[in-house]
């Protein structure tokens, strides 16, 4: 096993609680005495930094959420001159304004220290040829992931989004051993290799995915598996802190979230009452080092959970689990909650059903009905309308299971949903409309 800061991802865990909270405390009182917008806050919320005296004190400070930073002018925010900024990125705005976030070199180092150390636990290192297929510019995914790969020593191919026919020609003619894209992308890819001749699992080398920036199920990871040949590993970022942050390592069993970098929490997203390691909840992070542009106790919006235990690997740090939907994408059907995420864990049992699919949500009358559209495999795609007929109903069956509620399900052929080049769009919600 490989390890890019050794001294650090395996430190005694006690040690690394210390170093956390010393972080913790420096970052308190920092805000504090030299920002007039945090000072503010902390005295609303009737907290001083030397109130802060163990980890469990982090609970005493505000939380910031994403409309803050949209609605406050940024100028107020930021902790830096100009003068010492070397970088601008903005998060995709597709739910309200772009934020815009600011970086020092220092930023910039931390951010790449952390991407590297997550790039080598899963096992990609110098000897590998790392093509990026998010997006460059403005959304942190590619830069973050470029340059951590870097830093490990390893050759990066910048491909970006779109042209998937020439990613795939990239893949078999450099040698490509990992890639960075979402998973859908990444199932997309496969699909369009396949219409052109090309096994990604028996014509290339490709043998890791490096997958985010969307939720995705078990499921879905264990079909891109074995159909890929590739192993498919997790990875979280928010473009209001650093972009990509932390990464699954090789055991594939949680991302490990740097203590010295990062405090990570999980709340109860009703109550903000903090919740203990296994429940499920908001994830809320404070970066400890961040100089630009420092958040205290972030409301991400993302559901997971934490684990505090030594992983397999011999990482002390702790893991978030996989992302299983956001607070704002939850839909309410009838009363009840549904992830998108939800749907395709239970699509991914039925073998007849792809990969692909979209929700659809309108109200008829006083009720809210959910349709489910969802493409068949070709091989499942025939003339036989019973034998379709069946299969629409035992998917039906398996997502009432799953949501306590009833779906409508309609299959469609293959090919017949849309695709997307970055992050996939699930729902189609009519009420809002």
């Amino acid at each position: 096993m490989s390890c890019w800061n050794p001294k650090i991802e395996m430190m005694p865990r006690f040690e690394l609680n210390n170093v956390q909270l010393k972080h913790l405390r420096a970052f308190a009182h920092k805000l504090y005495d030299q920002s007039h917008f945090y000072r503010e806050r902390m005295v609303e919320a009737g907290v001083t930094p030397d109130d802060i005296v163990t980890l469990d004190d982090a609970v005493k400070l505000p939380f910031m959420m994403k409309k803050d930073l949209r609605e406050i002018e940024q100028a107020r925010l930021f902790m830096v001159s100009n003068n010492e900024l070397v970088r601008y990125h903005a998060s995709s705005g597709t739910t309200g304004r772009p934020t815009i976030v600011g970086y020092t070199q220092h930023d910039i180092d931390q951010w790449c220290e952390s991407v590297a150390r997550g790039l080598m636990s899963a096992g990609i290192g110098q000897q590998d040829i790392v093509q990026i297929s998010y997006t460059y510019g403005l959304f942190t995914g590619g830069l973050g992931l470029h340059y951590g790969a870097e830093r490990i020593g390893a050759t990066v191919v910048p491909a970006s989004t779109g042209n998937t026919e020439r990613q795939i020609d990239l893949l078999k003619n450099l040698g490509v051993t990992a890639m960075a894209c979402t998973p859908s992308y990444m199932m997309y890819l496969g699909e369009t290799a396949q219409r052109m001749g090309v096994s990604i699992k028996n014509d290339t080398k490709l043998k890791i995915g490096v997958l985010g920036a969307e939720p995705w199920s078990e499921g879905m990871r264990e079909r891109m598996q074995e159909w890929l040949g590739i192993k498919a590993i997790n990875i979280y970022g928010t473009s209001e802190l650093s972009g990509p942050l932390w990464c699954e390592c090789s055991e594939q069993a949680g991302m490990h979230v740097w203590s010295d970098l990062t405090l990570a929490e999980i709340i109860d997203p009703k109550t903000s009452e903090r919740l203990g390691p296994g429940e499920k909840g908001e994830l809320v992070i404070t970066m400890l080092q961040k100089e630009a542009l420092p958040i205290i106790r972030y409301r991400t919006g993302d559901i997971t959970t934490i684990d505090e235990e030594r992983c397999a690997c011999g990482r002390t740090h702790p893991r978030i689990g996989r992302i299983t939907g956001r607070v704002d994408d939850m839909l309410i059907i009838r009363g009840i909650n549904v992830f998108p995420s939800q749907v395709e864990y239970s699509l991914m049992t039925n073998p007849e059903v792809g990969n692909e699919f979209q929700i659809i949500v309108e109200r008829t009358g006083a009720l809210d009905d959910m349709t489910v559209r969802v493409e068949l495999k070709p091989e499942a795609f025939t003339d036989n309308m019973a034998g379709i007929e069946k299969v629409r109903a035992r998917v039906e069956h398996k997502l009432r299971s799953t949501l306590n509620i009833h779906a409508n399900v309609e299959l469609v052929e293959p090919g017949a949903l849309p695709r997307f080049e970055g992050k996939a769009k699930r729902v189609i919600d009519k009420r809002k409309l």
